[in-house]
């Protein structure tokens, strides 16, 4: 059963806007489809969030196909907190201290 509340943390949203942000620069085609494929992952995540294994201190990680990118989150109840959009090779693991509040 899909958890009824998804939402994104503020550090997460700014993961997301950076990245795209990046992306935009250097091409909107490249933006656009990155969009996409967060919107698709966060669709899927929604529908069945323990779908994707634990990956990191209760963090479980949905990895993009197109694009060098994870989406962190943590299942609590019905809430599917959304802790980081994360690049594969950057600044490994940097997120392990959000915490959902």
């Amino acid at each position: 059963m899909p958890a009824s509340v998804l939402r994104v943390l503020p550090e997460g949203a700014l993961d997301l806007f950076r990245a795209e942000a990046w992306y935009r620069e250097r091409s909107v085609r490249a933006a656009d489809g990155f969009l996409v494929e967060v919107g698709r992952g966060l669709a899927l995540i929604r529908e069945a969030p323990d779908r994707w294994a634990i990956f990191r201190k209760g963090a479980r990680r949905f990895v993009l196909e197109r694009y060098p990118f994870s989406i962190l989150y943590r299942v609590e109840g019905s809430t599917i907190s959304v802790i980081a959009v994360a690049h594969a090779k950057r600044r490994p693991e940097y997120w392990r201290a959000r915490r959902p509040q």
